[in-house]
């Protein structure tokens, strides 16, 4: 047994055995756990990577004549200010409100900016008072310009996170990067061996050895602290997240970089290192965590839904290969089959073990001493929203009204006209989609001269399902810019069908 006091006196002496969380690995391979926690002091593990959850608190110091800042812009992003007169907390996943800049810019390139030593354009509004007789105020700053620049981020350093792929026929946009259609392609994120909260989880209590509130941590390229559990966290399910904080004045670019996800949005890239105070035999095990012990789940994203359906299961070693197999249903063959899927991280496995080295230097220098933990990690929660969500089902209200293909120009007229609908199902001889025919169809075919329903309808249709929630089929109609969509079953059946008309009545009786 060690002590986290008697190893900083052998780090202060320049004693102090250090090796990174990939090198723990072949040491308890060599010498096993007992012999390994004899021989090495701490272990420095990493991660960089997206972690949106992170921003910084801003003093800008009084104006002259002082204001209280109510809606205030640094670069034309809005920092949050219902705080004291000229405090404020930027938010890095905060996207920027003025037209003549690029969306991609946000809250994270404010920050990265700041760090970077640029001038930033502050604007700020409020309203007057005695004490605060100024109503506007517009300037440039710097990071040194700054009382304060604490960075304080409730959510980063994810355990494990999920790999995502795509079932749907068109390629999506998320906060995993882009996914393509039919599975093309899997996205992961994390650092697997190398992460803290894997080098220091408790696999039979769900707890952590050593990290705890009071943690000194290596940060952005500073020196920060574990304030607690993260939002989210959830460590009976190896899902923790830490909640940190350090000054921004001491961090840099090399470790704390802006990022965009294509048609998502901006986010904070952070590098963090914690070093793990090998203080027994079970910590030195647990320190020995390898990419192939680390399951991580892969989900479709293809379903927009908060419970997304597990595809398959995997592992970092396998995902870092940069191509895993997976089984899919094949609608045409009515069976599972067996597809191999290319991979790729969204964060830095790189840059992670750049931390963990960096982090392992300053440890030997005797720049960076271990702290005492003041307290263990919350057991935290992860509960969902109480948000009740409409789904197709609930808004159907009428039996489909289809034709086949074989039906006359005129006969579909007829039908959208006594029906008084817009939108017509085209189906095959068991009722399945085969495409659509709308009344602007008929009025072209009508124009051309075209005879055959097969000639002008949309073959490639937008559909929706039974469970589909109303906010998923509203933004269908928006983002391919029609005005109905059929619903199918699992066989693909119609079984009605939902217009832009029905989402207006829903909406319009919807309380907010």
């Amino acid at each position: 047994m060690k002590t986290i006091r008697e190893i900083n006196e052998k780090i202060k002496k320049g004693d102090a055995v250090v090796v990174t969380a990939e090198e723990m690995i072949e040491v308890v391979e060599e010498m096993g756990p007992k012999g390994a926690a004899k021989e090495v002091d701490v272990v420095t593990t990493g991660t960089f990577g997206a972690m949106c959850s992170s921003g910084v608190f801003l003093n800008f110091g009084h104006a002259d004549p002082p204001i209280k800042m109510m809606r205030t812009y640094l670069n034309g992003v809005e920092a949050y200010s219902g705080l004291a007169a000229v405090d404020a907390y930027l938010g890095a996943a905060q996207p920027n409100s003025d037209d003549d800049i690029d969306i991609n810019y946000g809250g994270a390139h404010v920050i990265e900016d700041l760090v970077a030593g640029k001038e930033i354009r502050l604007v700020a509004e409020g309203y007057t008072t005695d004490c605060y007789p100024r109503k506007r105020v517009s300037t440039t700053i710097t990071l040194e310009d700054l009382n304060q620049a604490i960075m304080v981020n409730p959510r980063n350093c994810y355990q494990t996170y999920p790999a995502a792929t795509n079932s749907r026929e068109e390629k999506i946009y998320t906060y995993m990067g882009t996914l393509l259609p039919e599975y093309s392609n899997i996205n992961y994120s994390g650092a697997g061996q190398l992460n803290p909260l894997q080098n220091d989880y408790n696999r039979e209590r769900k707890t952590y050895n050593t990290i705890g509130i009071g943690t000194r941590i290596f940060l952005g390229g500073g020196v920060g602290y574990i304030i607690g559990e993260g939002t989210q966290h959830n460590p009976e399910k190896a899902f923790g997240t830490l909640m940190v904080k350090g000054d921004l004045k001491t961090m840099n670019t090399k470790f704390l970089r802006a990022g965009t996800m294509p048609n998502y949005g901006c986010t904070l890239y952070v590098g963090i290192g914690v070093p793990i105070p090998v203080l027994n035999e079970e910590i030195a095990k647990a320190c020995a965590v390898r990419d192939e012990d680390i399951q991580v789940p892969v989900l479709d994203f293809g379903v927009p839904r908060r419970d997304r359906p597990v595809v398959a299961w995997t592992n970092y070693r396998d995902l870092r290969k940069g191509e895993i197999n997976i089984e899919i249903y094949d609608s045409e063959l009515k069976r599972q089959i067996e597809k191999t899927v290319k991979t790729a991280s969204v964060s830095s496995y790189k840059k992670a073990r750049e931390v963990a080295e960096e982090l392992k230097k300053w440890i030997l220098s005797g720049k960076f001493t271990l702290s005492e933990p003041v307290a263990p990690l919350g057991r935290g929660s992860c509960k969902p929203m109480k948000a009740e969500a409409k789904l197709v089902r609930d808004i159907l209200s009428r039996p489909p009204i289809v034709a086949r293909p074989n039906i006359s120009i005129e006969e579909a007229a007829r039908i959208l006209t006594e029906k008084n609908i817009n939108h017509l199902p085209i189906v095959d001889r068991e009722g399945r989609l085969l495409g659509i025919v709308t009344s602007w169809d008929i009025a072209r075919a009508v124009a051309q001269n075209i005879n055959s329903i097969c000639e002008i309808m949309t073959r490639r249709v937008i559909s929706s399902t039974l469970d589909e929630p109303i906010d998923v089929v509203a933004r269908k109609m928006s983002r391919y810019d029609i005005s109905g969509v059929p619903v199918v079953d699992s066989g693909g059946k119609v079984v009605g069908m939902i217009t832009a008309e029905d989402l207006s009545k829903l909406l319009g009786y919807r309380k907010f």
